[in-house]
Parts: structure tokens; C-alpha cells; sequence
């Protein structure tokens, strides 16, 4: 019974065919998305869907833009979506959450076609792209990355690119790798990067290993110097201002690591090293060398990490972040790993593959529950919110002026029950600095510093605010309503209030 389930499901004749293929990748997507939940509105969502929303409704944010624009202009990412959307005619929700989907299924398609270079196994191949989606949300390491996010965003774009770009480059179809790194570099100018830093380096490993004399014509330095390609951006001086906003993301800075996180970063060396040795003895030359390769792409990176963590006079150089090399690092290595535990350890016996992944992917929900726990685990489109913040957010968009300007808690993204939901992109409206994603804004572009330094100033104590404070914001940035924490403050009208939060009009 057990094998007869598996020819089933994931025997050779079916995943022989295409469609069956696309079939089971269809079913890994919807798992994905029970799994890991679905939130268009969170985290870094703020950053990058206010520069659609303003190509779709250039009326909207007349203050504050420049805190999304600088990413917005080095993408096609906005462009992309809203075009797609005025061309298909979609509702903006319902457009975000196709794209959401396509990403992932194409993210797993990228992995699929990887695996193959691994093992002929169905099962293993199977097993590999399994545990990749188990793991999606899983952090890779202390960069503040997932391995693929539960929103829309350029990164989750990019990923599935980068993938298919390793896939040829092993195959060694240069140009078709070429063209897919080019179009992950149209929406994401950074997470490419290494990607192509890695690209880089399996070619020259390959070369240095096909050399049959013992001095090289290849400098071994040319390795080191792909893999830090991404460091050659100019170097910007750092300001008392840059330096306050990027005290706000440690992650850039690996000496400022936990000990767990310096572990997610240097024991894939000797996960990969295993990895290695057993696709030798199995001769599957394709393995072998990428998982060499990522091991010591790992090691280049560490040490650029290192160098640009410990003299000050590089902080500025360090936006750009090269720990986040371990985003590309985390996919392969688990994706490698499923396959082998497909192969030697899983095999046909479904009991196996319950006792893996049920508890794997009841804790990951578990985990995402735990990260949004006042908010739906998949907010469908245009259905009715339960967080109260949410629900703010959504009246404010409905009912204020289009060019209304806020102030809010700068640090409201941290608020508990507040599920860090952006203001711009769920609001639609323009606000003041916050110390979550404008400040990150800043640590990426050094010139906007001095600009988030005044403004963070003049809300230092927004929970001490009064009424001659909401006075000062509005005479200085034009502050129309502001949206505050229950009870609010007294002396202000409020035309909307739930149990957490009050929209006043400033006075």
C-alpha cells in the first residue's frame, strides 16, 4: 500500500509529465500558504507597496515619499505590479495576492528544476522541495530575512530568478543564466548580487578544477573578489544621524549577533562540507561542486562581514550587508538536505515523511501565529480585518483627505497587537518618520540621515504628547490628523476610536 501510494503521488510516471509536476508544485504552493499564512500589509510591505500605490494614484503621499521612492526607483518592481494590474484590470488586494502565489509557485518550480541536478529520485526531489516549503518563514540566521516572506515583495521575485540563474549556470547555459539574473536585478539591485558573487564563483572553482597543471592560470584571489562584488559601491562618510538610524538594525552588523545566530551562519560550512562528500561517493559531480562552493562562499562572506562590522569609519559600507548572502546559502543547503533525507532516510515509507513534516510545519504555523497573533493567518483579499489597527488604518484610507498627513508613535510597528502593519501602504496616506522601516530606509541611503534625525527628533516622547505638542508638528511638517494609543489624549476630536486606537484631527 505505502509504495502503491507513492506512484501515486510521487512515483517516476507521474512526475515524468509536466502537468503532473505542476499539479503537485500547485499543492506545495496552497500548503505554503496554510502554512506560513499570508500578510500584504506587514513588515517591509511598507517599504515597497507605497511606490505602487503612488504609479497607480500619483495624488497620493505629497509628504514622505522619499522614504520609499529610494527604493522605488532603483526597481521595476512597482512598475511591474501596477502594470500588470491596470493591464488585467485587477483590484489592487487581489493582484497582490495572485503575484504573492505566482512567486511561491514559481520559487518552488526554480527549486524543483534544482533538484534534479541532485538525484533522478522523484522521492528525493520531492522530499527537497518539501522541506523547503515547510521552511519558508524560517529567519536565515540574524540578517532579518525569510527564506521567502509571507507578503509581496521584490525579494520573494528575485529569489525564484536567482534559483533558476545556479540551475544553468551548472549546466552551464551562461546566457540563459545571464537573462535570469538580469531580470532578478530589474526588481532587487542588492539580493542579486550575491547571486551572481556565487555564480561567479562556481565557475571559477570549476575552472581551477579542470586545470590539469599545478600552478593555475586562475588567481585564486579572482574568487575572493567575486564574492565581494557586491562591496564595491562607494563608501559614504557616516554622520551622527546615519549612525543613530542604523543603531536601529543591529542585523547589519554580525558582532552584534546572538550566539544562536553566529551558528545559523558558520555551521552550514560543515553541514555543506557532509553534503559534499556524500554526493562524491554517489559520483553526482553537480552536487559535490555547489555544495562546495557554498561553503566557501559562506566563509568569504563571514570574513567580509567581519571587516566591515569593526572599523567605525566602515559603517556606512555596511548597508550592504553582506551576511545577506546566506538568504541564496539557506535555500540550496535545504534543498539539498531534503533531498538527501528523501533518498537515504524518507524513502517510500509515508509514516517517515508524517513523523517529518507534520511537526515541522505545526511549528512553523505555530511560529507565524505567534508573530501576527491579533491578525488572520491568511488575510484574504478585501476581507473584513480583525486587528484594530488594521481596522484604523483601513478608515483613515476611506475617510481623510488623499493628501492628509499623520503623525504617529514612531515606533508604532512595536506596539503589541499592532502586527507590524504599515501606516503608508495600508492607510494609503503620508505620515512622519518611524524608526522601523524609514530608518532603514536611511541606513541603505545615507543622504535622507539628517532628514529622519529632525523629524525622530521632534516625536521623541510621543507618549508624553499633549496638545501643544500635536500644535508644534502641525506648524512644522503639516500634520493634519495624528493616531494615537487608547485613551488618546484629552482636548482632541476623534471622529474614529476602537479599543486600541484613536484617529483625531490635530488642532
Amino acid at each position: 500500500m505505502r509504495r502503491l501510494w507513492f506512484r501515486i503521488v510521487t512515483g517516476d510516471t507521474i512526475l515524468a509529465k509536466h502537468y503532473n509536476t505542476a499539479l503537485v508544485l500547485l499543492a506545495l504552493t496552497a500548503a505554503a500558504l496554510l502554512i506560513h499564512g499570508y500578510h500584504p500589509y506587514a513588515e517591509d510591505a511598507e517599504i515597497y507597496l507605497p511606490g505602487v500605490q503612488k504609479i497607480l494614484h500619483p495624488e497620493l503621499f505629497p509628504a514622505g515619499q522619499e522614504f520609499f521612492g529610494s527604493h522605488a526607483n532603483l526597481t521595476l518592481f512597482p512598475n511591474l505590479i501596477a502594470f500588470s494590474l491596470r493591464v488585467l484590470h485587477l483590484p489592487f488586494e487581489i493582484g497582490l495576492f495572485l503575484w504573492h502565489l505566482a512567486s511561491i509557485f514559481l520559487f518552488l518550480l526554480a527549486c524543483w528544476e534544482l533538484s534534479g541536478l541532485f538525484s533522478p529520485d522523484a522521492k528525493a526531489r520531492l522530499a527537497g522541495v518539501a522541506l523547503v516549503t515547510s521552511l519558508m518563514t524560517l529567519p536565515v540566521a540574524g540578517t532579518d530575512l525569510y527564506i521567502v516572506d509571507q507578503y509581496l515583495n521584490p525579494r520573494n521575485l528575485s529569489a525564484f530568478a536567482c534559483v533558476f540563474a545556479v540551475t544553468r549556470v551548472l549546466k552551464k547555459q551562461y546566457l540563459a543564466a545571464s537573462l535570469w539574473l538580469a531580470f532578478a536585478l530589474s526588481v532587487h539591485p542588492l539580493m542579486p548580487m550575491y547571486t551572481i558573487s556565487f555564480c561567479l564563483l562556481l565557475v571559477a572553482m570549476e575552472r581551477l578544477g579542470e586545470q590539469q597543471e599545478p600552478k593555475p592560470t586562475v588567481d585564486p584571489s579572482t574568487i575572493a573578489v567575486a564574492c565581494i562584488a557586491p562591496l564595491n559601491a562607494l563608501l559614504a562618510a557616516p554622520t551622527p544621524a546615519y549612525h543613530e538610524a542604523v543603531q536601529f538594525h543591529s542585523a547589519h552588523y554580525i558582532l552584534r549577533w546572538a550566539w544562536y545566530e553566529w551558528l545559523g551562519a558558520l555551521a552550514p560550512v560543515a553541514l555543506l562540507w557532509w553534503f559534499a562528500s556524500i554526493a562524491r561517493a554517489r559520483q553526482r559531480r553537480d552536487a559535490e561542486k555547489l555544495c562546495l562552493a557554498l561553503a566557501v562562499y559562506d566563509l568569504i562572506y563571514v570574513a567580509a562581514a567581519l571587516l566591515l562590522s569593526i572599523p567605525k569609519s566602515f559603517e556606512a559600507l555596511a548597508r550592504l550587508q553582506p551576511m545577506r548572502s546566506l538568504h541564496l546559502l539557506y535555500i540550496l543547503m535545504f534543498l539539498m538536505a531534503g533531498v538527501l533525507l528523501g533518498e537515504y532516510v524518507l524513502r517510500s515509507r509515508i509514516w517517515r515523511w508524517l513523523l517529518l513534516f507534520v511537526p515541522l510545519s505545526v511549528g512553523m504555523f505555530a511560529a507565524q501565529r505567534a508573530l501576527f497573533p491579533a491578525s488572520a493567518h491568511i488575510e484574504l483579499p478585501d476581507a473584513a480585518s480583525r486587528n484594530p489597527w488594521a481596522q484604523a488604518f483601513l478608515w483613515i484610507r476611506d475617510n481623510t483627505p488623499e493628501n492628509a498627513i499623520f503623525a504617529l508613535d514612531p515606533y508604532y510597528m512595536r506596539i503589541p497587537g499592532e502586527d507590524t502593519i504599515g501606516f503608508r501602504c495600508r492607510a494609503e496616506r503620508s505620515r512622519t518618520v518611524d524608526v522601523n522601516k524609514d530608518s532603514g530606509a536611511v541606513s541603505m541611503f545615507p543622504p535622507l540621515a539628517e532628514e529622519w534625525w529632525e523629524q525622530f527628533q521632534d516625536l521623541r516622547g510621543w507618549k508624553n504628547f499633549q496638545k501643544a505638542d500635536f500644535l508644534r508638528l502641525k506648524a512644522r511638517y503639516g500634520v493634519s490628523w495624528v493616531v494615537l494609543q487608547q485613551p488618546g489624549v484629552t482636548g482632541l476630536e476623534c471622529p474614529y476610536q476602537n479599543r486600541e486606537v484613536q484617529v483625531c484631527r490635530a488642532p
